[in-house]
Order: C-alpha cells, then structure tokens, then sequence
C-alpha cells in the first residue's frame, strides 16, 4: 500500500482539479470548470440520488477541498460510466425491463401452453 507521500510523488505531475462558481438553473446543482492535463472543461456536479440513473460517459467523483482555496477542489474519480458502444447494449434508450414475480405468474397464465388433451 503506498503512503501519503508516495501518493503526493505519483500525482505532483497530474491534476484534475475543480473550481466552483455558481448553481446550476434548476438549484440543484454547481457548476463547475474542471481542469485536467491538456484539457478545460465546463460542466456541473449533483448528488447521487437513490434511483436516478447516471449519464453515459459521466463519473462519480469525490471532491476534495483544497485548504488554501474554498472554492478549488481536488477531484478523485470513483466510477466512470461506461459511453458509447460500451453502454449500447446495456441501453436501448427506453425504460428499464422489470419483471416482477407477480407479473411472471400473470405472463405464465396468460401465455403458457395449453394442457394436452388426450383424444382416446
């Protein structure tokens, strides 16, 4: 397992940091610029919430405050959301498929072959 310093050595090169700058139109989210090795960009954070899902190519983050600066955090990536052809056939852009217990039975009901009647 590496220390802290190890860790500080590995990532004095790379950063991905985030600057805070308002709320997003709806309230329920900041808008952020985001900056990364050889790239800049605009976007906004949200809490996870139970049941929502999360869009493809995003990721879940934890943001870690920076002390000499309140509105400058250090971003650790957790997960990042599959996109594009990976996602594709996870997602056929509808709603998801739930089969409950009680509507398998309906379907069996419904749908199951008839019994064979014996004609001798």
């Amino acid at each position: 397992m590496a220390s802290d310093g190890d860790e500080k050595k590995q990532s004095a090169g790379a950063f991905d940091v985030v600057l805070m700058h308002g709320t997003t139109s709806d309230g329920a989210g900041t808008r952020v610029l985001r900056a990364r090795p050889g790239q800049i960009e605009a976007g906004e954070v949200r809490p996870l919430r139970e049941g929502q899902p999360l869009a493809p190519g995003g990721e879940v983050v934890r943001l870690v405050e920076r002390p000499e600066a309140p509105c400058l955090y250090d971003v650790k990536v957790d997960y990042q959301v599959p996109a594009g052809e990976e996602a594709a056939g996870r997602d056929a852009g509808g709603p998801p498929q739930v089969a409950t217990p009680a509507y398998r039975e309906s379907w069996e009901r419904t749908f199951a072959a008839a019994p064979s009647r014996d004609l001798n």
